[in-house]
């Protein structure tokens, strides 16, 4: 593609959820710094959330990669699942060997044996939810039970959710209301601002192996925070497209035009100041039009 005529090893706005492009602006930092907090003061449940394409994968994963050194870990991507399919999940992630046949009753047994087991060794177990405002009610249940298996002085799961504002819809409601009492600590990711947008383009530019980080002028790059909005998904697709564009002119360097029309070929970017209509759409029905009168 456009990798080698911009000097890059590898691509620098994929989607893909990659740990290497973390990008710690204001609103990352914080909800990570809450995180280790909280789970550093032994809290049982703690929440984060954010718009879709706000990075909460990203976060995640982040997360699980700071808590690695000290920590068991179960990560829960998919937590669309009924409670039994959800304990079994649990169990698996934390190498608990148990039959599917099992009961509930058993499972749970299994589990504080082995939350105990990773206790008296000195070593924190914690339960990473990403997706959470998909977790089926009676699945949310179970994940509060869980948390009541503790001692005298310490809790042995600590819980975090991660999920879209739906999730605070659901906990909202009355009968949900023992699980949101025991959230103590909850944050949420913000969209970046304007002037970190800039940082954040050359950041995945200078990871992606760019010798010269400012590819984007800065009349692209306001462009570019006009239209995403600072969602860093919008952000990433359009840098991707605008890529596209100047390679296919040969050029090296993104102009505003090039962000422009990017951002009119994708549908979740914000509207254009420019009320002429789609400039990817005029360009390319020039050019259709060009080919065939030849």
């Amino acid at each position: 593609m456009y990798r080698s005529h911009f000097g890059l090893r590898e691509l620098p706005f994929s989607l893909t959820p990659d740990t290497t492009f973390f990008f710690a602006h204001r609103g990352a930092q914080a909800a990570l710094n809450t995180l280790l907090v909280a789970l550093r003061s032994g809290e049982g449940f703690v929440k984060i959330t954010a718009e879709v394409g706000c990075g909460k994968t990203l976060l995640c994963r982040r997360l699980l990669g700071a808590l690695a050194a000290n920590c068991e870990t179960a990560y829960i991507p998919n937590p669309a699942v009924d409670s039994g399919a959800m304990l079994l999940a649990v169990c698996e992630e934390l190498k608990i060997a148990i039959d599917p046949g099992e009961s509930s009753h058993r499972v749970v047994k299994e589990l504080k044996r082995c939350l105990l087991a990773h206790a008296r060794a000195g070593r924190r177990v914690v339960l990473i939810v990403d997706e959470a405002q998909c977790i089926p009610d009676e699945t949310i249940e179970v994940l509060r039970l869980m948390s009541n298996i503790e001692t005298e002085k310490r809790k042995l799961l600590q819980i975090v959710l991660f999920g879209q504002p739906e999730l605070d819809v659901k906990l909202a409601q009355p009968h949900m209301r023992q699980l949101l009492q025991r959230i103590t600590f909850a944050d949420g990711i913000e969209p970046m601002c304007a002037e970190e947008i800039g940082q954040y383009i050359a950041h995945r530019l200078s990871v992606a192996g760019a010798a010269e980080p400012q590819i984007f002028c800065d009349a692209a790059i306001d462009e570019l925070s006009r239209r995403s909005g600072g969602i860093p998904r919008l952000i990433n697709v359009i840098a991707h497209k605008s890529l596209m564009l100047a390679f296919g002119e040969g050029l090296t360097q993104i102009a505003e035009r090039h962000v422009a029309m990017a951002a009119d070929d994708t549908g979740a970017a914000l509207p254009a100041a420019d009320p002429r209509g789609s400039w990817l759409k005029r360009l390319l029905t020039s050019n259709r039009r060009g080919v065939g009168s030849r």
